[in-house]
């Protein structure tokens, strides 16, 4: 079966805002975001991709243009499936706000039973992105033969949902894996089990080291709903 990559969408206005996008039109990479993007295709230049699948939204677009420019046989695939997590009225909504809504600490402790108001529920999210990738997965054999391998970018909380699915944790337990903007992950399906060979890899340990202001303690203290901004 194939080998995924799969892509966190480079930093948005949205993340350096502390705003919870969703699925809000409009929100494009920023500077640094655009500066992800436009070193992904050396990043990956060793990978003989055969397709990219993207979510529709315009921040995932624009992550893997350079890379689709740089490969020009290939064509973008969009899937609804892997799109951003529907959090219906806490979209457009900064995280600091929500910070202090009672859903919150089940979003962060008991993800399984989180449902967003006008929104999805976290398990529906998973459930979604992980049928999404099987039936890609399928489709990529298909065509491509079972070592292929291929990419596809999304969003934070899909891609943690599809690592902790490939690792066989319960979705309660995705809120400890971290996902970093057009940071690169790369789970290997195979007939009985998938083996997660990289995570949330960015070629940057900048983000290891102590911050100077101290923050680092408070801002780990919870998962970034929706991935966060990543190292500054």
């Amino acid at each position: 079966m194939p080998t995924l990559i799969l892509v966190r969408h480079g930093r948005s206005t949205a993340n350096t805002a502390g705003v919870l996008a969703g699925r809000a039109p409009g929100v494009a990479l920023d500077e640094r975001g655009a500066a992800q993007s436009a070193a992904l295709p050396a990043r990956l230049a060793q990978v003989p991709l055969t397709a990219v699948v993207s979510s529709p939204l315009q921040r995932c677009r624009e992550t893997v243009a350079p890379l689709l420019d740089a490969r020009p046989w290939l064509t973008l695939h969009t899937e609804d499936r892997i799109s951003e997590c529907d959090y219906g009225e806490w979209s457009g909504r900064k995280l600091a706000e929500l910070s202090d809504e009672p859903l919150m600490e089940v979003v962060q402790r008991h993800p399984s039973a989180a449902a967003f108001p006008g929104g999805e529920s976290m398990r529906a999210m998973q459930a979604r992105a992980v049928d999404a990738v099987r039936d890609w997965n399928a489709r990529i054999e298909e065509a491509h033969g079972p070592e292929a391998t291929y990419a596809m970018c999304s969003h934070g909380d899909i891609i943690k949902s599809l690592v902790a699915d490939a690792l066989g944790m319960h979705l309660d337990l995705f809120q400890r894996i971290s996902v970093e903007p057009c940071s690169v992950t790369a789970i290997r399906y195979t007939r009985l089990r998938p083996y997660l060979v990289r995570l949330g890899d960015t070629g940057d340990f900048g983000s290891l080291a102590p911050r100077e202001d101290g923050g680092a303690a408070a801002a780990e203290r919870d998962a970034a709903v929706g991935g966060g901004a990543g190292a500054a």
